[in-house]
């Protein structure tokens, strides 16, 4: 009998999440949870690239993502669920795979560039331009061999693959090289109907909103503006 393939996938703790995040990823995480051995990483450490200035939200937040997750049906008896920096290995292999990648290199991932422009940084920080190398060591030290992932996150994965292929060729073939498991990762436009929602923008429904809260939230939405389809766009 075949063993089943193991996948890593996970956030970063920056807040409760929403029903976009259901939507987009949560939702297949639970179908596949049953179908691979599932990791699930709670990121906290790289969610300090965004949030060094207040690391006193990342405790709560941590204790939200890991609810909100077996809210919607994560089983922690199916699941491996982990809190990333309880996990000093990953800190040790970030730090021996930043040897072995170029800033350039860093520099041109498409990600990196779109996310700086979205939180306004024109000066990155070293982690924060850092830190799929901190995705690679979360990767490979639970030796996933699938990454569930929309189009926009493969340049992580591709790094993650190139610092596997570097390490194996220099030392030993010990590193499982990961592969994308891309998905369907539709998006929910938000409450102000301009943008996916999320929780910088202010216009999300969250999981744990208690009823009354969504009733007004979906009252307030602006609804299908443009003749998309409404609520969704890919």
């Amino acid at each position: 009998m075949n063993e089943k393939k193991r996948i890593l996938t996970g956030e970063r703790p920056t807040g409760r999440l929403h029903i976009g995040h259901y939507v987009g990823s949560l939702a297949n995480r639970v179908k596949l949870q049953y179908e691979y051995d599932t990791f699930i990483t709670i990121a906290d450490i790289q969610a300090l690239t965004t949030h060094f200035e207040k690391p006193e939200v990342l405790q709560k937040a941590v204790y939200d993502v890991v609810l909100d997750n077996l809210s919607v049906g994560i089983d922690p008896e199916v699941s491996t669920l982990f809190v990333q920096s309880q996990i000093p290995q990953i800190a040790e292999l970030t730090i021996f795979y930043s040897m072995l990648i170029t800033v350039n290199v860093l520099r041109h991932n498409p990600t990196i560039k779109t996310e700086a422009i979205q939180y306004g940084y024109k000066d990155l920080s070293y982690w924060f331009l850092g830190y799929p190398v901190s995705q690679a060591a979360d990767i490979t030290f639970c030796k996933a061999n699938l990454i569930p992932v929309g189009e926009d996150q493969i340049p992580h994965i591709e790094v993650a693959r190139k610092l596997v292929k570097r390490f194996n060729a220099l030392y030993k073939p010990v590193l499982i090289e990961p592969e994308v498991l891309l998905g369907d990762c539709p998006r929910l436009i938000g409450l102000d109907g301009n943008a996916k929602m999320g929780k910088s923008l202010n216009n999300a429904i969250y999981l744990s909103d208690p009823e009354e809260e969504i009733n007004n939230k979906v009252k307030s939405a602006i609804t299908d503006p443009g003749n998309y389809i409404l609520g969704c766009f890919n």
